[in-house]
């Protein structure tokens, strides 16, 4: 598949998936969450977390991340699994008018009160990851090989 394939597709499929898997790790122990995201037009994924969750202290110390994006499958069914990697920044949101949390109203809900709860020490904060590279399984256009 050219890049651009994979892109058509990637906007094709996150449309309709909420959670992403987000691996980070530090000191040779790899670590595997589940968070709720945005996007924006460039493929940027954003996510909200507080500082004191593992994946938050491990992206302070190590910004380098991967993850997948995927929807829950049976064996019998054909899948698309779009898998990412790139670097976590944590972002400033600066209101209800930001557009990055205008991404996040629109698409999970969020409600003001995140907004109130960044104010404080430990709460969620918003963070930014920029993907480096996109890769696709996608068996769902693509014949691929069982192993």
């Amino acid at each position: 598949m050219t890049k651009e394939q994979i892109e058509i597709a990637i906007r094709e499929y996150i449309p309709h998936i909420v959670h992403m898997s987000l691996s980070t790790c530090i000191e040779n122990k790899p670590w595997t969450t589940e968070v709720h995201f945005v996007y924006d037009d460039t493929l940027n994924l954003y996510f909200i977390s507080r500082p004191s969750r593992r994946h938050s202290q491990e992206i302070a110390s190590n910004n380098s991340v991967s993850g997948t994006i995927v929807t829950q499958h049976t064996a019998e069914e054909k899948s698309r699994w779009v898998y990412f990697e790139g670097k976590v920044a944590m972002i400033s949101v600066t209101g209800e008018s930001d557009p990055l949390f205008q991404l996040f109203q629109q698409r999970l809900w969020t409600s003001l009160s995140i907004l109130e709860e960044a104010l404080e020490e430990n709460g969620h904060r918003f963070y930014k990851i920029t993907v480096d590279n996109y890769y696709l399984f996608d068996s769902k256009k693509f014949v691929l090989p069982r192993h």
